[in-house]
């Protein structure tokens, strides 16, 4: 059994050793961030896309989650992406880490 807390430890840890990429680099880091918001939102029971017909309780976040994901798509695909939707995937995988890592300190502290 695994000690509460340790997945939160190595995706923290995982999000610092990113930041010179993301800083240096932003399209570079977009599918580095994709696996990790990724691999934290399935460990949290969030959805990466919506299914016809199925009600999401955080459809938002999945919704966010997917534009993201389109985006990193096309920088990995080689195509042509404003640098200011670059930002913005950005942008989004950090609020969604940060409100994932949010949900995770709430949980440990019940």
């Amino acid at each position: 059994m695994e000690e509460p807390g340790i997945d939160r430890h190595e995706w923290e840890a995982e999000w610092e050793a990113l930041e010179p990429l993301v800083r240096e680099s932003p399209s570079e880091a977009l599918p580095e961030l994709d696996d990790l918001v990724g691999r934290i939102m399935l460990a949290r029971g969030v959805p990466l896309a919506e299914r016809a017909g199925e009600d999401l309780a955080e459809h938002e976040t999945t919704r966010e989650f997917a534009e993201a994901r389109r985006v990193a798509s096309l920088v990995d695909e080689g195509g042509d992406v404003d640098p200011g939707d670059v930002a913005h995937a950005v942008n989004t995988y950090r609020s969604l880490y940060e409100q994932q890592i949010g949900r995770a300190s709430c949980r440990e502290r019940v």
